[in-house]
Order: C-alpha cells, then sequence, then structure tokens
C-alpha cells in the first residue's frame, strides 16, 4: 500500500464555540479553529452542514459510470500474523457505448486461494470491490442524479452491504440501518456520539489547492467506543468539493466486523470530479467470509 504525505500548517490552534454564528441547525460542540479559518469569519454551523451534506464526492464515483477509463487494481489478503497468503493484480477497462458500461479484464495475475475452484472470489473485499467497480456484464440507461440515490437498497446481500459501505464513505454522520447496533454509532454529529470526538478545521494546501480540512478523531478515553477511528476531508475552498478523504473505520459484533484505513483522491478532469486514486486496507468481515486488503488506482 502506497502511503500520502500530507503537508500540514503548523498554526495557533484556537478553540471556538460554534453557536456564535447562525442559529438554525446549531452544532452545539466546541470546533477547534486554526488562526486562518477563525480570521476569516467563518460560519461552523453552514460547514459542519456542508459537510453532512455533501454530494460531490458521491457524484465524482457515479460519474466513473459515464467516461472510459483503465484502471490498475492489486488486492492483498493476509492470514491472522499478517502473512500473505493470496492476491490479484490486474489491469481493467471500462468500455462506454450507446449509454451501456462494461469492464473488460485486460491482464491479470493471480496467487494463493484468490478464487475457489468454481471461480467466485473467495474473499469478501475482493467480492465487494468487484461488486462496486466491475460491471461484467452491460449496464445500461445509468443516470448521474445523486439526490436520494443513497436511500436506495437493491436486493442481494452483496448490494445490501455495498449500500451499508456507501453510507459510510459518501455520507459518513448518517445512520446506517441493517448492521446490528450500528446505526446510533455512526451518528457521530448527533447528541449521544457527537461528544466522544474532537472536531478540528484547518486551512491547509493540497496538491496546490487551498482547502479547508475537517478532521475527526475520537477523544481520550473513546478511542474503543467510537466507530470512526479518524476522519480528515479536504474541501477545496473555492467550491467546496472533496478532493481528498482518509478515513479509519472499526465495528466488531459476533457475526459482523471490520477494520478498515481508506484513502481516496480525487482530480478535476474538465468540468467534473473523478475518483483516481483509492487505497484500502483493512476487513470486512461476515461470518465465514474471507477478507483482504485494495489498491485502485484509475
Amino acid at each position: 500500500m502506497r502511503s500520502v504525505g500530507v503537508f500540514v500548517l503548523a498554526l495557533l490552534p484556537v478553540i471556538c464555540n460554534a453557536q456564535q454564528y447562525d442559529t438554525a441547525g446549531v452544532f452545539k460542540l466546541p470546533v477547534e479553529l486554526d488562526s486562518f479559518v477563525l480570521k476569516s469569519g467563518f460560519d461552523v454551523n453552514a460547514f459542519i452542514r456542508r459537510v453532512k451534506t455533501d454530494t460531490t464526492f458521491y457524484k465524482a464515483f457515479k460519474s466513473l459510470h459515464f467516461v472510459p477509463y483503465t484502471a490498475s487494481n492489486y488486492i492483498q489478503a493476509f492470514d491472522k500474523d499478517h502473512d500473505p497468503i493470496a492476491s490479484q493484480q490486474s489491469e481493467t477497462k471500462q468500455e462506454v457505448k450507446d449509454h451501456c458500461r462494461i469492464t473488460k479484464l485486460i491482464t491479470e495475475r493471480a496467487t494463493g486461494d484468490f478464487y475457489k475452484r468454481n471461480g467466485d472470489y473467495n474473499y469478501y473485499t475482493a467480492e465487494l470491490f468487484a461488486h462496486i467497480f466491475f460491471a461484467k456484464e452491460p449496464v445500461c440507461n445509468e443516470t448521474d442524479v445523486v439526490a436520494g440515490s443513497l436511500d436506495v437498497m437493491q436486493k442481494g446481500p452483496m448490494a445490501k452491504s455495498e449500500y451499508e459501505l456507501k453510507q459510510l464513505i459518501f455520507n459518513p454522520g448518517s445512520k446506517v440501518s441493517g448492521v446490528p447496533f450500528m446505526a446510533s454509532r455512526a451518528s457521530i454529529f448527533d447528541e449521544g456520539e457527537a461528544e466522544k470526538y474532537d472536531f478540528k478545521i484547518t486551512v491547509e494546501s493540497y496538491n496546490g489547492q487551498d482547502c479547508y480540512v475537517f478532521r475527526i478523531t475520537p477523544k481520550n478515553g473513546y478511542e474503543h467506543r467510537t466507530l470512526y477511528n479518524e476522519l480528515t476531508t479536504w474541501f477545496r475552498k473555492t467550491d467546496y468539493s472533496i478532493v481528498a478523504r482518509n478515513y479509519s473505520l472499526s465495528y466488531s459484533t459476533l457475526v459482523y466486523d471490520f477494520d478498515v484505513q481508506m484513502k481516496v483522491r480525487t482530480t478535476q478532469i474538465g468540468d467534473k470530479l473523478y475518483p483516481t486514486h483509492i487505497d484500502y486496507n483493512g476487513n470486512w468481515h461476515v461470518l465465514t467470509k474471507k477478507t483482504g486488503t485494495g489498491e485502485i488506482c484509475g
């Protein structure tokens, strides 16, 4: 997995109470602001609402459905001692014609027990990854409308997992239905969960773009009582589009657990934003399914 360095401006932090601005939908907990943000007369409540209602990130992923692209993919599985036991390295190409898209496998190299004897994936992460990004059969007449689309869950167990993952990735802070005991844990902006986190907003440069950076981390003593171990988002100042986001999530029950770190980077091409690099490290485990890690580069 490749690491990504982030340049962080060394600024004097200032604790600011978010209630000092508008009174509609007030976020009542303290938010730490750096000096640049503080001097700008920043509206914290409006910014929190943007975070909660953002659609630019999801639309960037949906935009991939309408353009041809080539992707380099790498997935590796480890045993309980973190020794590699299986992997897949592939190059895929999405073709788009007559309002339909299809994914074609260009090259592939698999090791270990990456596949079952019948050709199915042996690892849940690989199966979920393929379900989200690969269209083995033509998929036609899609739209890039995002309003309300996160609320629609298709039929089937893999579609259910995709729906849950989308809620965590594209709509952080929303309640996630269908995962035992996790719905309230995901509501990081609501009373009962928000008190467990520290919230911080800074101004930083990312790839030459001025950004507001919103960081959420557990408070001391709550590290094992929260869903998000980290959620850091770089919002481009000019239009609040998300140019990068880091996640670290963990959750465990007797039948369902995950411990996942993700890094997603987007790129502006023309008037559209597209995800161009996704790092995934960790496990997403359901009952007896095996797990793995993955990376996709556009």
